[in-house]
């Protein structure tokens, strides 16, 4: 198993989910997962069209009514391997979930007391079976005061309030409180919240990390109350950076390893940091809000680099270094790279014939193409499919083109995966690098190949093909045990009777059974009855197929009637 996030439109409902009734009953799921987020991630498997839900359809449901009215970020979902037993892991989940107190507040107790155990965000999400994204949210809580936390532990505060409040100061917290609990004035909440907390309209005076003395704008005073307040925020901010470059200077004449400054209103997830002293690699960071205010975070250090600092010093291996480039440049690099390599890829078209064939067969993130998977209803059905010389013919030719390939495999396995499928054996760039070095006439063999071996059983173009071919199914199938057992139409068999043993044979059996028609056709064809045509093939085996009845219903004539007009 593995955890991975999936965006809600790559992921499918499907008939395996362990839930079988009241999956769209969501009325009771959609506000706890407004309020709480998705505690548990769905249980999903992995095929050639992506991921299809073996637990969790009715959370799936949620999400997307959820959707509707707001943005939902990638959902944790849990990847079955082969072999994974789907009830063994939901009812697992399930037991995870049940350990985990349902309170936000008690949820962040039990998180933040498995920190001080050493324990990480992602070893905590992998505990309990939940997302990582959620328990970062909760362990947000520590930098709540306490009167704010007992005022939404007797639900005085709205959720969605506390979790803004967790971005803001203590002294932005006290004040925000201060209005809440008061009568004549109205504490901000929702998107007004955030504007009152990051707008930065408003810089008071006692945010100043400098002497006023130094500042040349003016100062304006609130007539209703204490305040003063910079009336030129950029000549406070000009003021205000000068005195936190002094301060960090101050810092690194004082010893400690690194000071870091923050962007202003960057947030400073403080239950990411260890408490960590100057001596063992502590180090400063300063956070700076948008009204000004200036915290000093001293002796702090990143969880996972005290992690890896203490595997150094236990002589284990370190995490990798952070990457060079953010996740928007890899995106910009990407999308720029992207536009010029595919307006050169037409100029070589060569090229993209080979790397056509390659995604065809091994598929790719925007390719998928599945092989006819040939399933028989029945054992008799498939024994006799494999009798057919046109199948011997066909898997000799996919052994050809494995070699080509370089692909081991035995004759009976499909080049191109099919749909019922978990996952894709081949790999992309071994067989685009195997079809730069073959030439033109063998990668044609190959794609024909594949061409041939992704072809739909059943569908009109079958039709098209074997009429447009002069496909002769003498050359490969005949009459069998399995095609007489089918059979059961009366006046279809009596049809026939008539073509393989004559007219005066099929009249003097009208009233026979169908189990004697048959048989007389039967020896007939095997030659201990005298018959007209030993070498028959039924209407059916035709291109374009022809019935017998005229009674209609058979797929591959209403098909070929569908499109035949276009070959016209």
């Amino acid at each position: 198993m593995e955890l991975q996030h999936i965006e809600l439109n790559d992921l499918k409902t499907t008939a395996l989910n362990v839930r079988k009734k009241g999956a769209k009953d969501i009325a009771d799921l959609v506000p706890s997962i407004r309020s709480l987020g998705l505690l548990q991630p769905l249980l999903v498997r992995q095929n050639c069209e992506g991921f299809e839900i073996i637990a969790g359809q009715r959370r799936f449901y949620a999400l997307q009514k959820l959707s509707e009215e707001q943005n939902i970020e990638p959902v944790p979902c849990i990847i079955m391997a082969k072999g994974d037993d789907a009830k063994a892991i939901e009812a697992s989940l399930a037991e995870n979930i049940a350990r985990l107190p349902m309170d936000e507040i008690d949820q962040y107790k039990a998180f933040a007391s498995l920190v001080k155990q050493g324990q990480s965000a992602e070893e905590i999400a992998t505990l309990f079976g939940i997302t990582e994204r959620l328990v970062t949210q909760r362990l947000a809580i520590a930098n709540l005061i306490a009167p704010i936390l007992t005022d939404y532990r007797k639900e005085k505060i709205h959720p969605s309030t506390i979790r803004i409040l967790t971005m803001a100061t203590k002294r932005q917290q006290k004040d925000w409180l201060k209005l809440f609990n008061s009568d004549d004035d109205r504490a901000p909440e929702g998107y007004q919240l955030k504007a009152w907390l990051f707008g930065g309209a408003n810089i008071p005076t006692e945010n100043a990390l400098f002497d006023l003395a130094d500042y040349s704008g003016g100062i304006v005073a609130d007539l209703f109350g204490e305040e003063q307040y910079f009336d030129d925020i950029a000549k406070f901010w000009e003021v205000q950076n000068t005195a936190i470059a002094k301060a960090k200077d101050a810092y690194l004449a004082q010893g400690w390893q690194d000071v870091i400054v923050l962007d202003v209103g960057d947030y400073f997830p403080s239950y990411e940091y260890v408490d960590t002293a100057k001596e063992d690699g502590g180090k400063v960071y300063v956070h700076t809000s948008n009204d000004g205010e200036v915290t000093f975070y001293e002796g702090q250090l990143p969880r996972k680099e005290s992690k890896a600092k203490l595997n150094v010093d236990n002589g284990e291996a370190t995490t990798a270094p952070k990457p060079e480039l953010t996740k928007a440049m890899q995106n910009y690099l990407d999308l720029h790279r992207h536009s010029a390599v595919r307006t050169e890829l037409l100029n070589h078209s060569g090229i993209a014939l080979r790397l056509g064939v390659a995604q065809m067969i091994a598929g790719s993130e925007l390719w998928t193409v599945h092989a006819d998977a040939q399933k028989a209803n029945s054992d008799a059905i498939g024994g006799s499919l494999a009798d057919n010389k046109a199948e011997e013919s066909f898997a000799e030719q996919r052994k050809t083109v494995q070699e080509l390939l370089g692909i081991d495999g035995n004759a009976e396995d499909t080049l191109v995966c099919k749909k019922s499928d978990w996952h894709r054996s081949n790999d992309l760039h071994a067989i685009f690098a195997k079809l730069i070095n073959l030439n033109d006439e063998e990668v044609i063999t190959i794609q024909t190949f594949v061409i041939a071996e992704t072809l739909p059983s059943g569908s009109a173009i079958v039709e098209v093909l074997g009429d447009m071919l002069n496909v002769d199914m003498a050359q490969s199938w005949k009459p069998d045990q399995t095609f007489f057992n089918l059979l059961r139409d009366k006046p279809a068999i009596n049809a026939m009777l008539k073509q393989v043993a004559g007219k005066v044979t099929a009249d003097a059996h009208i009233s026979s059974t169908a189990k004697v028609q048959k048989q007389i056709i039967q020896d007939c064809l095997n030659g201990t009855r005298k018959g007209k045509k030993q070498d028959w093939q039924p209407n059916y085996m035709a291109f374009p197929m022809a019935d017998y009845t005229k009674r209609g219903g058979i797929g591959a004539m209403t098909g070929w009637n569908a499109v035949k007009t276009n070959y016209s």
